[in-house]
């Protein structure tokens, strides 16, 4: 079984598991979670949550329709039900022994590579104290512009940042069907997948819960995060008591499973981006020369699209328009618009000023 020969595991939780439809906590359902927690604790698993739920309960808090909150003040609720979500799992997970602790993430504190080896160093300071670390996205502070939006994809990020073996999303869906359930009585549920292809995406609805903010679309974009990162993941129903407990004794639930990926930390990192700032289209002959492991030069780019700086994720393009590679942008790109197109030794006299030869080098970029 897969949970069993995992070290480091993930778990997300929907907001639909904290709160009923009526606006009730399901404190039941989170104390026996807990259990299913210090299951994995006494195996010397080193477990990290996800959880979603802040914004539901702020509004719970504030007697507010979440339906009709707008971004500036969802940051207001966000803030108080923060303190809310906390205090409920502070309370709860005190009952079992179990320390926990609070990180706040946004879009940039993953996408950014120092800021992510620091959210990295403070995980594992926080499982060396025994402690887990009870994750969510900063939507105090997030705008629409630099703003996961889900905790699908930030749970993903997560578990890629910290070397997880194992991510879990608990919703209130068994898993990927071959159709959607609540209309098809033959849909299938799909147990294992090992490519997430056309048909795959096909499958993934856009359904979106009462609470959450995520359909299956991204849990799909979750997973594709995961298999790159050598993470397997699984998509179950977490409604029931002790939902790990039934994974583990009836495995109903989809599988996304991966083969052992070589990428090193960084480049794993690269490939996962949320996020990237722009695009860079290049010719048949740079497309040779990347596919032989070398780094991108000036010569063979065609075409730049988007406005991003020196160090910026960015995606690299055929002249078909179809992704092969990403990297990391050694120039910013109104600088790539001057040198396009041009051999590496003219760059200094295009510039006025001495710069790198390669416009991505090798090791900042991952083909796709």
């Amino acid at each position: 079984m897969y949970l069993k020969n995992s070290k480091i595991i993930v778990i997300k939780i929907g907001s639909s598991l904290l709160i009923d439809n009526k606006m009730r906590i399901r404190q039941k359902w989170l104390s026996e979670f807990t259990k299913d927690i210090k299951n994995f604790i006494n195996q010397n698993k080193k477990i990290i949550i996800v959880s979603s739920g802040a914004i539901a309960l702020g509004c719970k808090k504030l007697n507010i329709n979440k339906k009709n909150l707008k971004l500036d003040k969802s940051q207001a609720v966000a803030s108080v039900g923060q303190i809310e979500l906390m205090n409920l799992f502070n309370k709860t997970f005190n009952s079992k022994k179990i320390n926990i602790s609070q990180i706040l993430l946004t879009l940039e504190d993953t996408e950014q590579r120092r800021r992510a080896i620091n959210a990295k160093r403070t995980i594992n300071n926080l499982f060396d104290l025994g402690f887990v670390p009870i994750v969510n996205e900063n939507d105090s502070i997030a705008t629409s512009e630099i703003k996961y939006g889900d905790n699908d994809r930030l749970a993903s990020r997560v578990a890629q940042i910290s070397g997880a073996d194992c991510l879990i999303l608990l919703s209130d869906v068994d898993g990927l069907y071959t159709k959607n359930p609540k209309i098809y009585k033959d849909a299938v549920l799909i147990k294992k997948i090992k490519n997430i292809d056309d048909n795959i995406e096909k499958v993934a609805n856009k359904s979106i819960g009462i609470h959450g903010t995520g359909g299956m679309k991204t849990k799909i974009d979750a997973a594709k995060i995961c298999q790159l990162s050598g993470c397997i993941m699984a998509i179950a129903n977490g409604l029931s008591l002790r939902p790990i407990k039934k994974i583990l004794e009836k495995n109903n639930c989809t599988w996304f499973l991966t083969e052992i990926s070589k990428l090193d930390a960084r480049k794993k990192w690269i490939i996962s981006s949320i996020s990237p700032k722009g695009e860079i289209i290049i010719d048949d002959g740079a497309i040779g020369a990347l596919k032989r492991g070398k780094s991108l030069l000036a010569a063979g780019i065609k075409k730049v699209n988007g406005k991003f700086n020196k160090g910026d994720h960015i995606k690299i393009l055929d002249v078909n328009m179809i992704e092969c590679a990403r990297g990391l942008s050694s120039f910013a790109s109104d600088e790539i618009l001057k040198i396009k197109g041009q051999h590496s030794d003219k760059i200094k006299e295009l510039l006025g000023y001495v710069a790198k030869s390669e416009v991505v080098h090798k090791d900042d970029m991952v083909e796709v």
